[in-house]
């Protein structure tokens, strides 16, 4: 079982621009990139706990990085 909750998807992305990711394109997922990954975020609002893991994971953060920047 993961240990990231879900949680909204607005807060996940802003997250991720603190850690350098940038938004490339809205639609009904957000793309992001910091040059070298591409992540893909579902506009669910809370995001899945697993699908938030794998996103974490992704980006090359751990899960204590990713909540710190929460």
């Amino acid at each position: 079982m993961p240990r990231i909750p879900g949680v909204n998807h607005l807060r996940a992305v802003q997250a991720l621009e603190k850690a350098g990711f940038q938004v490339l394109r809205q639609s009904k997922h957000i793309i992001m990139s910091d040059g070298v990954r591409f992540l893909t975020i579902p506009r669910n609002n809370p995001l899945n706990a697993y699908t938030m893991g794998g996103i974490v994971r992704d980006a090359g953060l751990s899960e204590e990085q990713f909540r710190d920047l929460l």
